[in-house]
């Protein structure tokens, strides 16, 4: 009988996340064969960037990868090599570009033979589902131990409240590109967000506030959702409210849609796309609030 020995071992490493954007886009474009060609072709320009910089690729999955360095600048100079060995390669057609989002972050994390673990790599992975097409997004906090010439080219852009924080992170973008048009808001230091801004939400006979305390809400019919949604037109995991600084941002996630009512203006129906809220108003769940006598609501009005 042979015994599988496990080792973990806690220490301070930089996990970098990257995937293609837009890769369901490419499979309509393309076909199954031509996508799945390109995202290899992806997957092997950030893997060969991850072995260049002295790291390792921990796991693929679909379109993603996740790779771990020894420290934060390796990471940051994978991610950015990254961007532009994708940015390199040729159209797999005409009229579609191949580009990749990214983001990592640098902390104490578990690494248990050939997998890594802990909070350091959940923050590095909502890094990078912050990050848009061609961009890499890390943390304030990632940016401090960097050397001081590879942090000229970090810009903080937002303070965002991230799940799972209690508090607001401060999001930094990793200029890679020379000439790139810059997302930051500003050069300087994002100035705190107000702390008294809140948003109150009811559904039937329960009611949630949002705030410094607890900045998300996800929506849907699944029951692990914060508020579960009955309509059998809503998706199980349908949509999320965030707080970001001081405002509150509406996320549609689903397959039919979110449909949003501003106090005395028209509906809004949102396709995968996200809206700032304001004021106060209705939501409605994979389909228009008008379209049925007993549409199931989520009401909303900011505060503060």
């Amino acid at each position: 009988m042979t015994t599988t020995t496990t080792t973990t071992t806690a220490r301070d490493v930089c996990l970098v996340f990257a995937d293609v954007s837009g890769s369901t886009q490419l499979y309509e474009k393309l076909g199954d064969a031509g996508a799945l060609a390109a995202v290899e072709r992806c997957i092997g320009a950030m893997t060969r960037a991850t072995q260049l910089n002295k790291g390792r690729v921990v796991k693929t999955i679909g379109d993603e990868v996740m790779a771990v360095f020894d420290s934060a600048a390796q990471g940051m100079q994978a991610a950015s090599e990254m961007q532009q060995r994708i940015d390199e390669l040729p159209p797999p057609a005409p009229g579609v570009k191949l580009a990749i989002r990214a983001g990592f972050h640098f902390g104490s994390a578990l690494l248990d033979n050939n997998d890594v673990f802990g909070d350091t790599v959940n923050t590095a992975a909502r890094m990078a589902g912050l990050a848009k097409a061609g961009q890499i997004i890390t943390t304030a906090e990632t940016v401090a131990t960097l050397p001081e010439l590879l942090r000229q080219s970090c810009r903080e852009i937002d303070a965002l409240a991230v799940k799972g924080k209690a508090e607001n992170i401060h999001v930094c973008e990793v200029i890679w590109q020379e000439g790139a048009e810059l997302t930051m808001m500003s050069t300087r230091m994002a100035p705190a967000a107000p702390m008294d801004i809140r948003i109150r939400l009811r559904h039937g006979a329960d009611e949630l506030i949002l705030g410094p305390a607890r900045p998300l809400v996800t929506l849907g019919r699944d029951a692990a959702c914060d508020v579960v949604i009955r309509d059998p037109r809503a998706s199980r995991t349908h949509a999320k409210i965030e707080r970001r600084r001081d405002k509150f941002v509406l996320v549609d996630m689903s397959s039919n849609g979110t449909f949003v009512t501003f106090q005395g203006e028209a509906e809004v129906a949102l396709k995968r796309e996200e809206t700032t809220l304001r004021g106060s108003g209705h939501v409605a769940f994979g389909h228009s609030s008008n379209s049925t006598e007993n549409v199931e609501l989520l009401q909303f009005a900011i505060e503060g």
